[in-house]
């Protein structure tokens, strides 16, 4: 009977502790000194959630940069990636209807090198993020789905340097781009027509 007493004793600090306590430190935390990451990071145009600044989104309409593959589909709830391995026959499919997707959608010569984010996709499914020389590979498609001429075409490229992140404290990563961000910006300099 002691040991049973012992146990719902440890049970219910325990309880208390990570079910109760941890969970509220933790979360005065996070709205304290985090608040707009603990809240999803949400991009707001004209009290219109767009989207989370975080999480990747799929772009299809020509008239959009797109964003890397997702084995998931860009669904956040399984997040993951397709866990194929390197020598997986069907991770080389995938790689080469990706490839030959990115050529045929941006009209890109077959030899032309891809970047690699565009045909892979990324470990959690929902990179929102692609490099500078993918971001400028798409911009002969969205110039001509949006009708817009050359000197509109400059505006658009300055626009990419504008959007581009550097690397994470200086030396982790690579530049890159999130594409909900440049997405809204494109809607809102290039109206649709």
């Amino acid at each position: 009977m002691k040991t049973i007493y012992i146990s719902l004793k440890i049970f219910l600090v325990m309880t208390l502790l990570t079910g109760i306590i941890y969970p509220l430190f933790i979360t005065v935390i996070g709205q304290t000194l985090y608040h707009r990451q603990s809240n999803g990071s949400m991009l707001v145009v004209n009290d219109k959630v767009m989207g989370s600044e975080l999480i990747g989104q799929k772009f299809i309409s020509n008239k959009y940069f797109h964003s890397r593959p997702s084995a998931i589909d860009y669904n956040p709830m399984p997040s993951g990636g397709s866990n194929l391995s390197a020598t997986s026959k069907d991770l080389q499919g995938r790689v080469n209807q990706n490839t030959a997707r990115f050529d045929s959608v941006n009209q890109l010569q077959p030899s032309r090198v891809i970047p690699p984010e565009m045909i892979y996709a990324s470990a959690s499914g929902l990179d929102p993020h692609i490099s500078v020389e993918a971001a400028l590979l798409q911009l002969d498609r969205i110039c001509i789905a949006r009708h817009l001429n050359p000197e509109m075409k400059k505006q658009l490229e300055n626009i990419i340097p504008q959007f581009t992140e550097g690397r994470q404290l200086g030396f982790l990563g690579e530049e890159r781009i999130n594409v909900l961000k440049l997405n809204l910006e494109l809607d809102k300099q290039f109206v649709v027509r």
